[in-house]
């Protein structure tokens, strides 16, 4: 199949006919549809397919078990009325670029693999790559089983419903161990590259990043009977905590976003007595973060303190800074520039990917593809025809660099 009648394929799936976004959440039926989409085209290609025991997908070309393997890929669930290309044009140009070398008639002398990753985007249970994350040991078992979604299911109950045993799931070092480089294409998330007049570039490094919760607490009144000076209301700390956000964050150069909240007891003509919001923070550097975030706090307990608020602050996740692996790296500027005197673009990025998550155990590297508007995580995320295609024949370029004759 061509990429573009793979993509067609592809985009129906999960689609949300009123927002035009996406909703392919981890263990719904749209992901399943996804897995089985991934699943047939590996089977199609007469490559070898694998579910891991944390619900990765895995098409091998060459022996498993053989080591030093190049493996390629994305994922495929998306963000809440998220964009195409987020995570589905890397599986799809992974294959796209499979059977380019195929057409060239290359010898592979390494062990070829492409994944798609679980619940990459964390829509679901709050928690971004957990299937890499359960892999590599940076999520464990015990804090998996704790996951829920918004209706209190269990992750492991999300796993059993969709048929797969949840008790399976855990580190998977001998999996990994196999790997010798991981090459992760994606669409950017930025406009770099449409500012740099360039189709494909390279990732530099994943900027630090995190979500933290924050619970302001304060007293269920009616909205209409209740004075204003008698009031214990969260959602003006919450307010204020947002605006402080944004002043933080615009002074450190950083970014900082409440995208996500919950109100109870959420009716229109009631005073809340809980507003709960979760920030997402992401700087250039550790310090710069910490700055940013301790600031935010800072301002929020001040607010909560001023209105009689209680306010509770955890962290639910984090990611240090991850440089990608620079031999890796600079080997994929040589395969790409290799015949000509242009320089592929090489560009930091605020956005988490599974190669992130796995550079600290194998060798990562990032492929961006151009994205015109900078729009990522919405229905207007895009990338040209044309662009989607070079960033097939970069991978191709790439993994016959890497793993062919």
């Amino acid at each position: 199949m061509t990429f573009h009648s793979m993509w067609a394929e592809l985009l129906p799936i999960g689609r949300n006919s009123a927002s035009g976004g996406y909703r392919r959440f981890a263990w719904t039926g749209a992901d399943t549809e996804c897995r089985a989409w991934f699943r047939q085209q590996a089977e199609s290609r007469g490559l070898t397919y694998e579910l891991d025991r944390n619900g990765n997908q895995w098409a091998w070309l060459g022996d498993p078990a053989a080591g030093d393997a190049v493996v390629t890929g994305s994922h495929l669930d998306s963000v809440p009325d998220g964009g195409a290309f987020d995570g589905p044009l890397g599986v799809v140009s992974s294959f796209a670029a499979l059977d380019e070398l195929r057409a060239r008639g290359v010898e592979f002398t390494r062990p070829l693999a492409l994944v798609n990753f679980g619940d990459e985007e964390g829509a679901r249970f709050g928690l971004a790559c957990v299937g890499s994350r359960l892999a590599s040991g940076q999520l464990t078992v015990e804090q998996a089983h704790r996951l829920t979604d918004g209706s209190g299911i269990t992750l492991p109950q999300a796993m059993e419903a969709a048929g797969y045993d949840a008790d399976a799931i855990g580190p998977d070092p001998e999996r990994l161990s196999r790997i010798g480089a991981f090459v992760e294409l994606h669409v950017e998330q930025g406009r770099a590259l449409d500012l740099s007049g360039d189709s494909v570039g390279i990732a530099s490094a994943i900027w630090p990043h995190g979500r933290w919760r924050f619970d302001f607490r304060g007293e269920a009144n009616h909205a209409g009977t209740t004075r204003l000076v008698d009031r214990r209301d969260p959602m003006l700390s919450y307010a204020e905590t947002v605006l402080a956000a944004r002043k933080e964050a615009q002074l450190a150069g950083a970014v900082a976003t409440f995208g996500k909240i919950a109100v109870e007891p959420n009716g229109v003509n009631a005073i809340p007595s809980l507003v709960r919001g979760w920030l997402d923070s992401r700087a250039a550097d550790q310090p710069t973060l910490d700055t940013v975030v301790t600031g935010i706090e800072k301002a929020a307990r001040e607010y909560a303190e001023a209105h009689g608020i209680e306010l509770d602050v955890v962290r639910e996740s984090f990611t240090p800074v991850v440089e990608f692996d620079h031999a890796l790296r600079d080997e994929l500027g040589r395969l790409l520039g290799k015949g000509t005197d242009l320089k592929v673009p090489v560009l930091g990025t605020g956005a988490g990917h599974d190669a992130g998550i796995l550079s600290g155990t194998v060798p990562t590297a990032m492929l961006f593809v151009r994205n015109p508007t900078g729009v990522s995580h919405s229905p207007a995320e895009y990338a040209a025809e044309d662009d989607c295609v070079a960033g097939v024949t970069a991978l191709a370029d790439v993994l016959e660099g890497l793993a062919c004759k």
